[in-house]
This record gives structure tokens, C-alpha cells and sequence, in this order.
């Protein structure tokens, strides 16, 4: 198929694009380019370069750009939480309207399958024990969050019998990227065992999160896209591993076991109340060419090689480009973007 990716220049997007290439797709890439400036390593087997790119914000995405495009795969959001809560309105326009124009314009195209990156931040605060199914009631605590759901929910009204929306609700990601991420879970703590040999947790760690490796992501879009169209028509798949359901507590652990000597230590329970447990039955069950090849434990010590690969310290682990949040701020401090994010040069 030829493919538009959107977020192409991301932490998952760089590693996705290849990955397609690789299974005997075109790609076409669409990025506006707010994180160039990070780029950790590289390593030509995971990323051995780049498709065609359209430099464009999503918000000014053109018909001509889906011409002759069989799939759409979309990924370039502000990317989390903290982010979607320091601009809530930008959010909402680049998230939730911006995200639909792009399906509808897909659709009028002709394109036959948008799949559309969502997250398990949706189900926010789980209100009992078992893990929350694809049916379970949604409860976004976030700007972010609720912009998945809206994208869902309006997406969802475009499928018809030549347009086959699917929805993969990723747990939170975690692996080596060379357009890294150190705003993550994972990646954080890994991040903070190499550069300090200590872990100090602020919060008490009994939250819950689902984890999955950026890889692991890229293989589910593969077979999303790959799957008879009645596998995927409008239908949404948490993605992940029911194993890979772990307390913050455990991810810390995890992380220290593979950083010899680490100290780890944890604080009182936590503002944040944001705890869920995920079932990933279905994806497992109906699209036949996923699983998982990775978990936690492996994709720290992954890190933990990349780390000490490149010699990793404290002042690349805080740089700004490996935190969407301090790098928007520094684009709009500097005067490169204005107040709607838009660049100005």
C-alpha cells in the first residue's frame, strides 16, 4: 500500500516508517518538524533512513496531500499529558479537529484505512479491580485524553464500506528511539538510574500502568493495516500485553535490577491519581499478526546498552529536545513558533 504516516519525525513515527518499508510499503511522511533538534544515536537497522517528508503542520494538510493514498497512518498529536495541559485549547484544535479534518479528507481522497494511534490514558481512573476491556467506560482525567476519545468518537461516524477506521489505544510507550523520548515512564527512570545511580521516587509507585515497546506499537499498525478489512472495520484494540500491566513501584524495581548498585527509594502516595489495569484479549485474539516481543525487563536493559553506547549524561538526559514539553516551550520562547504553534519562519 502507499501510506501517509503523520508524525513521521517522532519517537514512534522515525521507527515506523521503516518498519513499513521494510514489510514492502510506500511511504509518504508528514511532519512539522518541533522535535529535529533531538536525536540521540543512531543505528541503521532500526531507523536505515528516511521516506519522502512533507514538511506541514497537520492543520494545514491538503486534499492534494492524500491523493493516491491507500491508508493514512496517524500519529502527530501533542503528545501527552503535561503537554496537552499547559495549552488545553491548542490541544483540542490540533488533537481533536485537526485529527478529524485529516480523517474526512482521507476519506473524500479515496484512501481505504486510517489508523488512528490512540492511548489507555482514556480509561483514566479504573472505578473497580478488573482490567478495563475495550467496552469498559472511558474516564479521560486530560486534555489529552479526552481528545483520544473525541477523535474516536467522531472517526468512528466517517467508516463506511470503502472507509475502514481502526483505533489502537497503546499503552504507554517505552524503548530506544533515535528521536528519543525521556518524558516516559521507562525511558525517565532508566534514564535517571544511568545518570545518578539512584531512583527517588516522589510518589509511593502503587499506580498502575500498561507498558509497550515502541516496536511492539510499530507491529500493530502493521497488521492493522495488513488484516482482512473485517478484522479492523471501526473497531478499537488496546495495545499491549496483559503481563505488561505493571505499578510504577514494579517499573522502578525492573529498572534498578538492571542498573548494578542503584538505590532505589519511594515517597508518599501521589496527586496523580491516574491508575488502570488494561486487557489486551482482543488484540491478541483478532488480528492474527500481532504479538508482543518485548517487556519491560528487556526493554530497560535495551536502554541501559543504548545508554552506555553513547555515554549517556545528566545534561543530554535534561536537554530540552527529549522533552516535548521543554522543547515547545523553548520554540515558543525563542519566537519560532507563535501562540498557536504555527511557525513563524
Amino acid at each position: 500500500m502507499k501510506l501517509l504516516v503523520t508524525g513521521v519525525e517522532g519517537y514512534i513515527g522515525c521507527l515506523l516508517a521503516p518498519f513499513l518499508q521494510a514489510r514492502g510499503h510506500e511511504i509518504v511522511g508528514l511532519d512539522t518538524g518541533y522535535y529535529r533538534d533531538g536525536w540521540l544515536f543512531s543505528d541503521s537497522k532500526l531507523v536505515p533512513g528516511f521516506p519522502r517528508t512533507i514538511n506541514r503542520d497537520i492543520r494545514n494538510i491538503q486534499a492534494e496531500d492524500l491523493q493516491g493514498i491507500d491508508a493514512v497512518v496517524h500519529l502527530a498529536e501533542l503528545s501527552n499529558d503535561p503537554l496537552g495541559e499547559n495549552v488545553p485549547e491548542l490541544t483540542f484544535q490540533i488533537n481533536h479537529q485537526a485529527s478529524v479534518r485529516l480523517a474526512e479528507l482521507a476519506k473524500a481522497a479515496g484512501a481505504k484505512r486510517f489508523v488512528y494511534t490512540s492511548s489507555c490514558s482514556v480509561y483514566g481512573v479504573a472505578n473497580g479491580d478488573e482490567p478495563m476491556t475495550e467496552l469498559s467506560p472511558t474516564n479521560p482525567q486530560t486534555a489529552y485524553a479526552k481528545c483520544k476519545t473525541l477523535v474516536e468518537r467522531d472517526v468512528m461516524a466517517l467508516a463506511s464500506s470503502d472507509f475502514s477506521p481502526t483505533f489502537l489505544r497503546n499503552a504507554t510507550a517505552y524503548g530506544a528511539s533515535p528521536r528519543m523520548r525521556f518524558d516516559i515512564v521507562l525511558n525517565n527512570l532508566c534514564g535517571i538510574a544511568a545518570t545518578t545511580g539512584k531512583i527517588a521516587m516522589t510518589s509511593d509507585g502503587t499506580p498502575w500502568r500498561p507498558l509497550v515497546h515502541v516496536l511492539d506499537i510499530c507491529q500493530a499498525v502493521a497488521s492493522a493495516l495488513e488484516a482482512p478489512q473485517d478484522a479492523i472495520h471501526n473497531e478499537i484494540f488496546n495495545v499491549g500485553h496483559d503481563e505488561d500491566n505493571y505499578q510504577v513501584r514494579e517499573i522502578a524495581q525492573i529498572v534498578a535490577n538492571v542498573y548494578p548498585g542503584c538505590e532505589l527509594s519511594f515517597g508518599d502516595s501521589s496527586a496523580d491519581n491516574r491508575s488502570y489495569r488494561v486487557s489486551f484479549a482482543k488484540i491478541h485474539e483478532k488480528l492474527h499478526g500481532f504479538h508482543c516481543a518485548w517487556d519491560a525487563r528487556k526493554g530497560a536493559q535495551q536502554l541501559h546498552d543504548v545508554y552506555e553506547r553513547i555515554g549517556i549524561d545528566a545534561a543530554t538526559f535534561s536537554a530540552r529536545p527529549f522533552t516535548r514539553l521543554k522543547q515547545l516551550k523553548y520554540l515558543s520562547a525563542t519566537g519560532q513558533i507563535d501562540d498557536r504553534f504555527f511557525w513563524n519562519y
